[in-house]
This record gives structure tokens, sequence and C-alpha cells, in this order.
């Protein structure tokens, strides 16, 4: 089959029903299999392993968060976006770290919704500004519990750290003075999807203004310095 491969895993019909007409608006999107909770997920998984997995976890006798360590023991191929309404934080952290890609809330709308399914496909992250704000809290909170004092104080660590090549080819066009609507247009991408993998970026090194970010890349050898400022 052409295209990128969806099941839709939630136990509202609805929901199910939008994301397949939304999702069939794309025609390199295609919808082949739905699931109203684990056993029948658990069928589909069965006869197909989809390239990508939609799932509402947060839905008592259909799904919970034990629902992605399942999928990803029978089908270890498929990515998982997330789509939930979930406001529970502990869990939320809980399912994030159990290897989703991408977590939005049920309140996104259509762009980040396709932008998501399209990094995840390509096995890279998405998530949206809500989940980010949690991902950054508990980044704030993890720092002053061992006593580093705020994440954006630290200082640009000598030591690499791994960063996508999606993650890395955006940062060499910030530290080249771009900004995010031309970035996006050099990509092919939203806006709103660079300003995502821009948080992200700034998460994961523990910075907090674009000049840390563009020193950050010449220490790491991503662009020359005489390209910087």
């Amino acid at each position: 089959m052409n295209g990128i491969s969806i099941t839709l895993a939630d136990s509202q019909y609805l929901i199910r029903v939008g994301l397949k007409h939304l999702l069939g608006k794309h025609s390199h999107l295609q919808v082949v299999s739905e699931a109203g909770d684990e056993e029948e997920l658990t069928e589909q998984l069965s006869r197909q392993r989809p390239e990508i997995i939609i799932l509402d976890y947060d839905q008592p006798d259909a799904f919970d968060k034990s629902t992605v360590t399942r999928i990803k023991q029978l089908s270890p191929s498929s990515n998982i976006l997330i789509i939930s309404d979930d406001d529970n934080k502990e869990q939320i952290y809980q399912v994030l770290q159990s290897g989703v890609n991408s977590f939005l809330t049920k309140s996104c709308d259509e762009e980040e919704i396709i932008d998501a399914v399209k990094a995840t496909a390509k096995g890279e992250k998405f998530f949206c500004t809500r989940i980010l704000d949690y991902l950054l809290e508990k980044s704030f909170s993890k720092a002053a519990a061992n006593g580093e004092g705020r994440p954006e104080e630290n200082k640009v660590s000598c030591e690499p750290t791994p960063l996508s090549p999606r993650e890395i080819e955006i940062v060499q066009l910030i530290a080249q003075g771009m900004i995010a609507k031309e970035i996006a247009r050099e990509l092919n991408l939203s806006t709103h999807t660079i300003y995502t993998h821009r948080k992200n970026i700034m998460k994961k090194l523990q910075l907090s203004s674009a000049s840390e970010l563009v020193l950050y890349a010449v220490n790491m050898g991503l662009v020359k310095s005489d390209s910087s400022l």
C-alpha cells in the first residue's frame, strides 16, 4: 500500500470518525484499521503492522498506559502518536518515558495533527505546547532537586548532546540568522513545526536564548564562528 499506514485506537467512535476524515484529506495518509479497545487493537496488530498507531491511552476499560508497552511488544516497528486529554502529569511523564514518539491533546488543530503525523512517520518527536510545558516543568523540578538551579542557568556543556539530524539542521539555520518563518520555507515545514523543534532543542540542551544556542552550535562545530553573528 502506498502512503503512510495508520491505525486509530480510541474508544470514542466520533473521535475515530473525525480523525479518519481529517487524515483522508491527505492522499499519502492511509487509515488501515480502527480499534475501540485493546482487544480489538491486539487483533488488528496480529494481522498488520501499521507505520503509525494513533492512541488515546486514557480510556478506562478500553486502553490505559500499559497499552503502549503492549503495542511495542506486538508491533515494535510502529511509531506511536498519542492524542489524549489526559491531565495527570505523572501519568503523562510515564507514558512519555515508555517510548511514544509524539503527544498531542484533543484541542490541537488540523495543522498540528498533520505535522505530528508526518514527524511521527519519520520517527521524530512532536509535542504540542501543553506537553512541552509539562516537560519543561519536570526539567526545572529535577534540576532544583539536584541542586543545579534552573536549567537555563547552566553553561553550555562540552559533552556532545544527541540531536536528531533534523534538529541539527534547524540549529545550523538558526545560527545563520534565519527566523522561524524562513527556516520553515527552507525545509518545507510549517512555522509551528519549527517552533516545536526549537522548544525541544532548547529543552534538550538546557538553553534559554538564541545567543546561547548559537554559541552551542559554534562550540560543537555545527557552524563556523564568523557565520554565527
